[in-house]
C-alpha cells in the first residue's frame, strides 16, 4: 500500500508512473485526498475538543478545592456536551479512515523507474539468456507423456479424487519431486537463507499484508467457517512473521526461505497452456524472501537473480530472463523478473520463477518498520521469489533431458534421488 504523505506530496508523480501499468489512478487519488483533507480538519477539531476537556478537568479539580461547587458543576455540564462532540468527531474520524484505506487498497504499487510501460507480456523486455536448446534425433516427447510411460505422475487419478490441477506424483516422480525441494532448500541455506516450515492456511490480516487481498481474492481458496485462506505462496506466512514489528535498530538483513504446497484457482485459465504440469491448482514451491534497509535492496534483488540462475544452470536448462513491463507487473511489485525455462518439447517457454521487489509496498500494510540511528521508525523495503516452482521445472527436466530410452537425472539431484535415469 502505498503511504499515505507520499501521495498527499508526490500526486502527481504517482498517477504518471502507474500510467506505465495501463491504469488511471487519478480519479482514486482525488477521492483519497478529498477524505483525506477532511479527515485532518475533523482530527484537527476532535484534538481541540480534547484538550479543551484537560483543561475544564483541571479547572474543575481547582474549583472543588476552592469550595466553588456550583461553578464546578456548571464546568461539568460543559464537558459533558464536549464529550458529545469528541464522539461523534471520533465516529465521523474513523468512518473516514475506513474509506481511505479502502480506496488506498485499490491503488497498484509504482514501478520502478526501470520497469518500462506497456500493457502484457508482449510488452516485456528480455534481459538475459542462458544454454542451448536440445538437439532431438528422435521424436521427442511432451511431458504428460513421458510420465504416463514411465509411470511417473498420474492426471486421471487426481481428477477422480479432487478434480483437476491436482495430480497424484508416484514412484520415481514422487522421489524426484522430492529431491528437487531437497536440493532448492540446500541451495538456499548455502546461501544464507534460513529455513522455515510455515503453516498453509492464513488468516486475512495476513493476506492484507502482502498485498494477495483484497486484490486476489478471487484466486485463493477460502476456509470460510474459520475466516481463513489457503496459501498461493510461501511468501505470505513467511513476510508476515514480521508484521506489527520495529526492527530495533538499521543493521538488519534477513533472509528467509521455505517449502509449502500452494493453491491458486487460476480461475479464467484455459486451452492447451494448462495440460499437464504447466498449471495447477496445487503445486510444490520453494521461496526466498528478503527483508532489507531501503539502501541495501536492489543489491539484494541482484543476489536473489543470481541464485535462481545458479539453480536453473546446475539442473543443466536453458533458460531466459524477462523485466516485465508495467502492465504485466503484480499488484504489489515495483519491478519483477520472470524466469522462463524453455521446453524443447513443447517449443515454447515455460514460467518457473519470479522475483520481486516490493519497496514499502508490502511493508506499510504490515506496519513493518525499523529503527533509524536517531531513534526515528522507518518502513523496511521487503523482497520474494520462487526459488524454485517445481510443476514446470520438473515438466522441464522430463522433457529436456529426455533421451531415446529414458531420463537422464541432473548430476546435482543424484544424491538426493538416489538413482541416475528414469527408464
Amino acid at each position: 500500500m502505498l503511504e499515505i504523505t507520499r501521495i498527499r506530496s508526490e500526486k502527481e508523480a504517482i498517477i504518471e508512473g502507474l500510467k506505465k501499468r495501463h491504469f488511471d489512478a487519478k480519479p482514486i487519488i482525488d477521492d483519497i485526498l478529498t477524505k483525506d483533507e477532511s479527515w485532518r480538519s475533523l482530527k484537527s477539531n476532535m484534538e481541540s475538543i480534547l484538550s479543551e476537556m484537560n483543561a475544564s478537568a483541571k479547572n474543575i479539580g481547582l474549583l472543588m478545592k476552592d469550595g466553588k461547587k456550583e461553578e464546578a458543576e456548571k464546568a461539568k455540564s460543559e464537558v459533558s456536551k464536549l464529550k458529545d462532540q469528541e464522539a461523534k468527531l471520533k465516529s465521523q474520524v474513523d468512518e473516514l479512515e475506513k474509506e481511505i484505506l479502502q480506496l488506498m487498497y485499490l491503488l497498484p504499487n509504482v514501478p520502478n523507474e526501470l520497469v518500462k510501460a506497456g500493457k502484457n507480456e508482449l510488452d516485456n523486455e528480455t534481459v538475459y539468456e542462458w544454454g542451448k536448446t536440445p538437439n532431438y534425433n528422435f521424436e521427442a516427447m511432451p511431458h504428460w507423456d513421458l510420465a504416463k510411460k514411465f509411470d511417473l505422475i498420474d492426471f486421471e487419478l487426481g481428477v477422480k479424487v479432487t478434480g483437476a490441477g491436482f495430480p497424484f506424483y508416484k514412484g520415481k516422480g514422487a522421489k524426484l519431486q522430492r529431491a528437487l525441494i531437497t536440493f532448492f532448500l540446500s541451495e538456499a541455506e548455502k546461501s544464507g537463507y534460513t529455513e522455515y516450515l510455515s503453516p498453509h492456511v492464513v488468516n486475512e490480516a495476513s493476506g492484507i499484508g502482502t498485498g494477495q487481498l483484497p486484490d486476489k481474492e478471487g484466486q485463493m481458496y477460502q476456509i470460510p467457517i474459520d475466516g481463513l485462506y489457503m496459501i498461493p505462496t510461501a511468501e505470505v506466512p513467511l513476510t508476515n512473521i514480521y508484521r506489527d514489528v520495529i526492527l530495533p535498530s538499521e543493521d538488519f538483513s534477513i533472509k528467509m526461505t521455505g517449502y509449502t504446497p500452494c493453491f491458486r484457482r487460476e480461475a479464467g485459465s484455459y486451452g492447451k497452456d494448462v495440460r499437464g504440469l504447466n498449471r495447477l491448482h496445487q503445486f510444490d514451491k520453494v521461496e526466498i524472501v528478503r527483508i532489507e534497509h531501503p539502501s541495501n535492496t536492489a543489491k539484494a534483488l541482484e543476489e536473489m537473480l543470481e541464485h535462481v540462475k545458479g539453480l536453473l544452470e546446475k539442473l543443466g536448462l536453458q533458460y531466459r530472463i524477462l523485466r516485465l513491463c508495467g502492465g504485466d507487473t503484480g499488484f504489489a511489485s515495483a519491478m519483477t523478473y520472470d524466469f522462463e525455462v524453455y521446453s524443447a518439447a513443447q517449443q515454447k517457454w515455460l514460467e518457473v520463477s519470479s522475483v520481486s521487489r516490493f519497496d514499502t509496498f508490502q511493508a506499510n500494510r504490515l506496519k513493518l518498520r525499523f529503527k533509524t540511528a536517531d531513534k526515528k521508525t522507518q518502513l523496511v523495503h521487503t523482497l520474494n521469489g520462487s526459488a524454485l516452482a517445481l510443476p514446470r521445472i520438473l515438466a522441464s527436466l522430463l522433457e529436456n533431458h529426455q533421451t531415446k530410452d529414458g531420463i537422464i537425472i541432473p548430476e546435482v539431484l543424484r544424491p538426493f534421488t538416489g538413482f541416475d535415469k528414469i527408464d
